[in-house]
């Protein structure tokens, strides 16, 4: 009984153990993204864009205040202004003339202007923040394409070494038959050959995955991997072609929003504004006695109202209609290209998948071709040239298979990058 028990404990931890590690797998590629957030040049910039954004916000807010101004003029004015009467000159204002005052002005009625440009620096932001998850989801792909064509390179050069082990095994035999006679020297020397050819791809296969690192570096900060599969469904993407939630279409809307807000400003030209003004100080030149400074003050209203200015502004509203026209055709557009690109995705998504599907029989076959030629050239029956075809061919179908793999792969990232969704 005692033995039943530990052996479910042993089974249990076993498992824990395994799906822990699936799961570290599949969060890799997230904590990657993540990392890349934080990592790459251009994240630091489109948060400042941001940063940019909410000054802007406040600025257009402080034109609700009032503004004061400190005022000093000195003039000297030559000849005087003087006027004889009965007999005598009597100076109406100073040749010194010094003026000190307090101004404060204040747009008391502006008819929708301030809330227009407020809402004008909201689009901004908002503007601003779909530009951040723009790059963001763009990011967060180029990632997951490095990640992928490691994790596809890494298999390539297993299938590279599985090859290479089959040649040195063939060339034990090859020298084993050399020594018995049975072998010619050109049969080694071809077998070395095809060693160093496959020695050479790999090789180019290891410089590719070099590169891959360094890109991986660059976007994230981290140069290697431990991915080993195309597990993309644990990333839990869902592609429908009718719910297209692609961040440059969000983007494009925010344009045309930005566009439909400059018609509604250079509209509000045509309405009064209202506004305060007040003033106090002191000043010279009051009668009679003109060089003493005194006390002043005043308070008014201003009204200011576009009568006619040529059909500048009534030109202004055509041309910026256009340009919501011209935002709302290139949104359309494009969300016409990204439908077609989806579709594209799809079919060679259906395509591969239908090939990878046919892909299994003949690696089996390959394989027992393999075995066949090999089981031959020991018992002395078969040739090198034999062996080497068919070892030739179990490569092509194993990185067939490979290929086919991983382009279900991209397709699914493509599709799923087209379509907008989220994975990290």
């Amino acid at each position: 009984m005692k033995k039943k028990v530990s052996i479910v404990f042993v089974w249990l931890i076993s498992l824990i153990q395994l799906l822990n590690a699936q799961t570290n797998k599949t969060d890799e590629l997230k904590n990657l993204v993540n990392a890349s957030f934080n990592h790459f040049p251009k994240m630091a910039e489109v948060d400042n864009t941001i940063l940019v954004a909410q000054e802007k916000i406040k600025l257009t807010e402080l034109n609700k205040q009032p503004d004061f101004t400190a005022d000093a003029s000195y003039a000297y004015v030559k000849p005087k202004i003087e006027l004889p009467i009965n007999g005598n000159t009597f100076q109406f204002a100073p040749v010194n003339n010094f003026n000190a005052a307090l101004n404060g002005t204040y747009t008391f009625l502006d008819f929708g202007r301030l809330k227009a440009a407020l809402q004008q620096s909201n689009n901004e932001l908002t503007f601003a923040k779909h530009n951040k998850e723009l790059v963001q989801h763009q990011l967060a792909y180029q990632v997951a394409n490095i990640y992928y064509y490691s994790i596809y390179i890494k298999k390539a050069i297993e299938i590279q070494d599985t090859i290479l082990n089959t040649l040195a095994e063939n060339k034990h035999i090859i020298e084993s038959q050399l020594k018995n006679g049975t072998a010619l020297e050109i049969d080694l020397l071809s077998i070395q050959s095809s060693i160093d050819a496959e020695e050479n791809r790999k090789t180019e296969l290891k410089t590719m995955l070099r590169k891959q690192e360094i890109l991986m570096e660059y976007a994230t900060g981290v140069k290697s991997i431990t991915g080993s599969s195309f597990d993309l469904g644990a990333l839990n993407i869902e592609i429908n072609k009718m719910e297209l939630s692609n961040p440059e279409l969000t983007l494009a809307q925010d344009k045309v929003d930005q566009a439909k807000q400059d018609v509604s400003i250079v509209s509000m030209k045509y309405r009064p504004v209202v506004g305060l003004r007040a003033s106090m100080g002191t000043r010279n030149g009051y009668i009679p006695n003109i060089s003493e400074m005194r006390f002043n003050y005043l308070g008014g209203l201003s009204f200011s109202m576009p009568i006619y200015n040529g059909g500048k502004i009534k030109q202004q509203v055509k041309l910026q209609e256009k340009l919501v026209d011209q935002q709302s055709l290139l949104m359309e557009s494009m969300k016409k290209t990204l439908e077609k690109d989806l579709s594209q995705s799809m079919e060679e998504l259906k395509s591969a998948k239908e090939r990878l599907s046919r892909s299994n029989s003949q690696i089996e076959v390959a394989k027992t071709a393999n075995r066949l030629a090999m089981s031959k050239l020991k018992n002395g029956t078969g040739t090198h040239l034999e062996t080497t075809s068919a070892n030739t061919n179990l490569q092509r179908t194993l990185l067939n298979q490979l290929q086919l793999e991983y382009q279900v792969c991209s397709a699914k990232l493509e599709a799923a990058r087209l379509s907008g969704k989220k994975f990290w």
